[in-house]
């Protein structure tokens, strides 16, 4: 029995567009998808897309995986090279030796498709994707599959990390048909680049019932030869419909009243009913970190302690406890090196897909910090700095770039060519009692290692026997039960185990590692940037004297805003041309060729504005309006409203979509709502009330999601409420910087969690500062000139054009601020 683990298009998590189903119209595309094809043929064709993206399948262990390698099945051969060796993506440049004659996307590759009359079969792919790499194995280093595509087709190879866009289009194409997709993705192309049929992983051969990838390839060509007309013409119905379906303009210039309380209760209201309350976590196997999801409950329980329900405040904040600890202990959590797995293949957070994503690490370090800016548990600043920790000993460049994934799979040795998924991160019970001697025993019972492998929690864990007799470490009882039993104290029990960690790293440490994606990516540096950057502050207040235990480092937290400055500094450097003011998208060995999309502008602006709130200095702010103003001039929607995830300027790409599912990774039409409620509180009345009647409009194109289907955009539902807030909090720091007093103030502006807030900071001595406010926001330049005193540091709490006394310490203000 197969194991069938739908994943979807939007950031690898689960989704469904059910197109087809929900108009007569779309229905009409489906019967003529399926006359097309004709009935047979047609359920034989798309049978891919309801397995998508299949982590454990036992296609015989899909061809026994034995040869899968695809740095020495590929690139140590060299017995051919294509056109993908001049790219610099690592994954065009993992298949630049396949048999198959690839072209990168281009108009290279369309004008040889028109020139020959025949139709382009797409690869959309990722480097650190499992499937891919089988998929590569199997039939694109397979000289007879090379053949077939390359005699029948026109074959082009992306990156869907590099090229979102074009991903996008074929994605959502597939997702409306079929209902699910995943990587990686299999399309054919009509030459003018309209779909003709979608699939994601195909095995080479027919097995068990279902065609292979050789029999798709001869019944795309049989069809392309015989029913061209009807082919070409349902593509472009289907690009039609979609184009329509995902353009959609506002109704009204605002929401309705009410809208956005009401789906803000409703979104929480959906994820309580989803909720695990035995392993916590939204939903059931496998399961996603979605911290989205987290902030959403988060946000409804602030609102709901603000209005006096405290207990329903508690159950929020208890849904969010309850995950992030099962996750911390659990295997998707990377004991022995810090941050986060892909997500869990089952119920339990136990055996994960070992893939580790920046998009996940900045995302839930910004989790644990919220979370801990609440509790004031050290347990969630931990986490938080195991999770950054990570990014800076793992994977940050020299020049302060933050890198985008570690892959799932790595060989065992150096003499063996096949990878396994898991085999850097894995434990035998005897590696464990030779590397750590008399505290084996101690350490296997903490992390429930046993000598038969421990990968038996669940049923969904290990359905293959892939990790039998090897150890995924999983916490399954507290710290201070653990200790009791051992009969010492918590803190030198933790420090035992703070002590094996470092020997296993040591030992992992001479393990081939994972191949490492290098490629730089604007909007995922923009969410590492925030986590880093907020660190800064709000991990001053853990109580002096905290102690840290391996793979945490316990460093001084104001490093943190330092790498988010090289960060920063890396992407205007490399990627951003002062010039134009537009960004591109990513870098490796130089810029992509794909300019910045929506989600690097609203990414990055967010990261700068956090990066500018901790302290860092107003040539932060300023370039975070300055690429606002280009990211509407580039994006926005001036007629219907809502921003498009493209400029629209390249006409190989036929969908200009306005996304909006807050999955593994928020939308960046959400994140743009609280960007541009962020930057209406700082800014003079008119370009405030600019900002805000965007943020308005773009909510309105939203309307019927957020009424009918809140739990698909938890993170929209916050930015509509923060909206409809009358009135932002801002907290105006006056004072000579940097000093010791400025930073205290800073950090008390920060300690407790609230949304809603504003901090603004300015020494009235520096003359850059002055200009800048003085031309930006006048009330600010003369509140600080009003308030400016030598000696100390003032702090104002200003709120429905009020403003508190000054205050002059912090404890002072973190009291203003709690009330």
């Amino acid at each position: 029995m197969l194991k069938r683990l739908l994943i979807s298009s939007s950031s690898s998590t689960r989704r469904h567009h059910n197109f087809a189903k929900k108009s007569a119209t779309n229905f009409h595309f489906y019967a003529t998808f399926s006359k097309t094809w004709g009935s047979n043929s047609f359920s034989s064709v798309s049978w891919p897309l309801s397995v998508v993206f299949c982590r454990r399948i036992n296609f015989s262990r899909v061809m026994a995986m034995a040869e899968y390698n695809p740095e020495t099945t590929s690139s140590k051969t060299h017995k051919r090279t294509n056109r993908l060796a001049t790219e610099h993506s690592p994954y065009l440049l993992q298949h630049a030796h396949n048999p198959v004659d690839w072209y990168p996307w281009g108009e290279e590759a369309f004008a040889d498709a028109r020139r020959r009359d025949v139709p382009i079969f797409l690869s959309i792919g990722y480097s650190t994707c499992h499937w891919c790499h089988v998929m590569e194995v199997e039939s694109f280093e397979n000289e007879e599959v090379a053949k077939l595509l390359n005699d029948w087709f026109v074959s082009i190879k992306v990156d869907r990390e590099e090229r979102p866009d074009v991903d996008k289009v074929y994605m959502t194409y597939v997702q409306a048909l079929y209902g699910g997709g995943g990587w990686p993705l299999s399309v054919f192309l009509s030459p003018d680049l309209k779909p003709l049929m979608g699939g994601t992983y195909f095995p080479p051969d027919d097995k068990y019932g279902r065609p292979g990838f050789k029999t798709i390839l001869w019944k795309v060509k049989e069809a392309w030869e015989s029913k061209r007309d009807v082919l070409v013409q349902s593509g472009s119905f289907a690009i039609e419909q979609l184009s329509e379906a995902l353009s959609t303009a506002a109704r009204l210039d605002k929401l309705p009243d009410g809208v956005p309380q009401m789906a803000l209760k409703l979104c929480a209201e959906q994820l309580a009913d989803s909720y695990d309350s035995k392993y916590g976590g939204f939903g059931s196997a496998p399961k996603f970190p979605r911290p989205v999801e987290a902030q959403l409950m988060l946000y409804h329980s602030k609102k709901l302690e603000e209005t006096g329900r405290s207990e329903g405040a508690k159950e929020d904040l208890s849904m969010v406890i309850t995950t992030l600890e099962c996750m911390a202990r659990g295997g998707i959590h990377d004991h022995v090196g810090g941050g986060f797995h892909r997500y869990s293949v089952d119920e339990c957070w136990h055996v994960p897909h070992f893939e580790k994503m920046l998009y996940d690490q900045g995302q839930l370090a910004n989790v644990y910090l919220d979370v801990f800016s609440i509790t004031k548990d050290v347990f969630y600043s931990t986490m938080a700095r195991d999770i950054l920790d990570y990014l800076r000993r793992d994977m940050i460049g020299p020049n302060g770039e933050i890198f985008s994934a570690e892959d799932a799979d790595s060989a065992e040795s150096e003499d063996v060519t096949r990878k396994k998924e898991g085999a850097f991160y894995v434990w035998t019970s005897h590696e464990v009692d030779h590397a750590l001697g008399e505290h084996a025993d101690l350490f296997k019972e903490h992390y429930y290692v046993k000598s038969s492998g421990n990968c038996d929690l669940s049923s969904m864990s290990d359905p293959h026997n892939e990790f039998k007799g090897k150890n995924v470490l999983i916490e399954r009882n507290s710290i201070s039960a653990m200790a009791s039993k051992y009969g010492m104290p918590v803190q030198k029990y933790l420090e035992i185990l703070g002590i094996c960690l470092q020997k296993l790293f040591d030992i992992r440490s001479k393990r081939l590692r994972p191949h490492l994606d290098d490629k730089v990516i604007v909007s995922w540096n923009g969410l590492a940037i925030s986590s880093f950057a907020r660190a800064s502050k709000i991990l001053k207040g853990e109580p002096v004297g905290t102690t840290f235990y391996f793979p945490v480092t316990g460093t001084n937290s104001e490093e943190y805003r330092e790498v988010a400055e090289k960060a920063a500094s890396f992407i205007r450097k490399n990627l951003y041309n002062q010039q134009t003011c537009r960004l591109q998208h990513s870098f490796r060995n130089g810029p992509s060729k794909a300019p910045g999309f929506l989600d690097d502008y609203a990414f990055l602006i967010s990261g700068l504005l956090d990066l500018y709130e901790v302290g860092g200095s107003v040539f932060w702010l300023a370039w975070a309006i300055e690429l606002q103003r280009m990211q509407d001039e580039l994006f926005l929607d001036k007629e219907g409203g809502g921003y498009f995830n493209t400029p629209g300027e390249d006409p190989s790409v036929l969908l200009r979509v306005k996304e909006d599912h807050d999955g593994a990774e928020p939308s960046g039409n959400s994140v743009s709502v609280i960007n541009l409620v962020r930057l209406a509180s700082l800014v003079s009345s008119t370009k405030s009330d600019n900002y805000r009647q965007n943020a308005e409009r773009l909510l309105a194109v939203f309307e019927k999601r957020l009424k009918d289907t809140a739990m698909a955009v938890p993170l929209m539902c916050c930015a509509a409420d923060m909206l409809a807030v009358p009135s932002h909090k801002q907290v105006v720091l006056v004072g000579c910087k940097p000093s010791v007093e400025f930073d205290s103030m800073l950090a008390a502006a920060h300690a407790s969690y609230n949304p809603n807030r504003t901090v603004i900071h300015i020494n009235p001595n520096d003359d850059e500062e002055r200009a800048f406010w003085e031309e930006t926001n006048e009330n600010i330049a003369l509140m600080a000139k009003n308030n400016f005193a030598a000696d100390k540091v003032v702090a104002l709490v200003c709120q429905n054009f009020t403003c508190s006394p000054v205050v002059d310490n912090p404890r002072s203000l973190e009291s203003l601020l709690s009330k």
